[in-house]
């Protein structure tokens, strides 16, 4: 099939399928071809820009059968950003198609054919859901250009308004370039290395309302940081503080080591739940503050807890999981291996009176064995690793402990069904998989497994 189709050749394909990343997925003579913005059920027309080994990729120029859930976008650069991936599906299919990937990441990866997964967790308002912005800023010419990168690029796309950021976070945008504007700030420019403004950091407190900017520059002083203050405060409730992050680096890594605050604490509080949260600039924190509250409901509603349990939590993070679960458990651990995380869970347990949550800095898969030895017994683990998944050996040794539960919350299904596979051989069944959409308008998907040891 490879030598009948080339690069740039317009093909006709009838759609069967999404793709993990919201692309239509079809088969020309059993030859796979994944076409940008094609619906399951649609015709369409499409330009082929990648021929593979085993399947190519292509934009559609022309839908000829239009499916029932296809709908207008409601962003005018929806095709050009490459922000969100499914605009042009309705909501109710978004949610459907949520539920089949993780479906079909089961049954391909882990060869799991009788999993209950049930139907994703939907958002009650799917747009300006996102209480973190982070931006680009370039010059094209003498304009000032923020907004986000085209898909595959470094070709930034000027966005006036983002429909899934926070209003607060579009106002931000807004204020900063009127202030680069008029005080003329440039932007920075990548390919010559030089310039003020790198990146453009909004973060929302969506319950108390608080605001922190975070302004990334290539230079160690910010000119005219004073008005920047003047404005925001004027333009922008709730603003507590600014930031400016320093990097220096000819380097595609947002944020530089440095950070220094130009006005107010440097952080802000949000609560989730009954618990409140510091968040700095570099803080980790779920970014659909009223989907991951119904996550962690569903995390802890997995765990079973009655107040007797000994839970521990690997790749703790901040604590926000761990500290949902102590306030149902006797005692839990978290574990992480990343120093300024331990830092703030200690920091957010203290803020909240909480005394039974423990965090140890070090490698889950030495901690925990350490653990045991010091007759730390788990009845329950809770996993919520990156989208790399868990470290085979990190698996090894929660198979070790023998907790009774496991409770795994994943931001990749396919790395969710690679690691169910090793647990299954450790003597664990699958009891069901919870979808969650923590990101509306894309094709990323969250979910909860809940795992229970096989009684011999």
């Amino acid at each position: 099939m490879t030598k009948e189709i080339s690069a740039k050749q317009i093909i006709d394909l009838t759609v069967t399928s999404l793709g993990s990343s919201g692309e239509g997925v079809g088969k020309v003579d059993g030859f796979a071809v994944f076409a940008v913005g094609a619906l399951p059920g649609e015709d369409v027309r499409v330009k082929l820009n990648q021929v593979k080994k085993s399947y190519a990729t292509g934009q559609v120029i022309k839908v000829v059968t239009t499916s029932k859930e296809r709908v207008t976008p409601v962003c005018p650069v929806y095709k050009e950003c490459g922000g969100c991936q499914l605009q042009h599906l309705s909501y109710e299919g978004q949610l459907k198609a949520k539920q089949q990937q993780v479906v079909d990441a089961l049954e391909r990866i882990g060869h799991f054919h009788d999993i209950k997964v049930l139907p994703t967790i939907g958002d009650e308002i799917p747009w300006h859901y996102r209480n973190k912005m982070q931006v680009p800023v370039a010059m094209e010419g003498k304009k000032i250009e923020i907004g986000c990168f085209a898909q595959a690029t470094h070709k930034i796309i000027d966005v006036e308004e983002c429909f899934i950021q926070k209003e607060k976070n579009n106002v931000i945008a807004a204020v900063v370039r009127k202030w680069m504007k008029e005080f003329k700030i440039p932007g920075y420019m990548e390919d010559k290395q030089r310039g003020i403004v790198r990146h453009i950091m909004g973060r929302v407190g969506v319950r108390t309302g608080e605001v922190m900017v975070v302004l990334v520059t290539a230079t160690p002083t910010v000119p005219h940081a004073k008005e920047l203050v003047y404005m925001l405060q004027k333009e922008v409730p709730g603003f507590k503080t600014l930031v400016q992050n320093i990097n220096t680096r000819h380097t595609n890594v947002i944020l530089g080591e440095k950070n220094k605050i130009i006005f107010g604490s440097g952080s802000i509080k949000d609560k989730l739940g009954d618990l409140s949260f510091n968040i700095s600039a570099q803080s980790f924190f779920q970014v659909n503050s009223e989907q991951a509250q119904k996550l962690y409901d569903t995390a802890l509603e997995y765990a079973k807890l009655t107040g007797k349990e000994t839970v521990v939590d690997v790749y703790c993070g901040t604590g926000t999981i761990t500290l949902f679960l102590a306030q149902k458990a006797k005692n839990v651990f978290g574990i992480e291996i990343v120093p300024s995380a331990i830092r703030d869970a200690k920091t957010n347990a203290k803020e909240n009176k909480i005394a039974n949550a423990n965090f140890i800095l070090g490698d889950a898969a030495k901690e925990l064995p350490n653990l045991l030895g010091a007759g730390v017994k788990p009845d329950v683990i809770v996993l919520d690793p990156p989208r790399a998944g868990c470290e085979v050996r990190v698996l090894e040794a929660i198979a070790s402990v023998k907790p009774k539960r496991i409770v795994y919350v994943s931001c990749n299904p396919a790395t969710l069904a690679r690691d169910l596979v090793v647990l299954t051989k450790a003597k664990y069944k699958i009891t069901k998989v919870q979808p969650v959409d923590m990101f509306p308008q894309t094709s990323h998907v969250e979910c909860v497994a809940l795992m229970s040891r096989v009684q011999k």
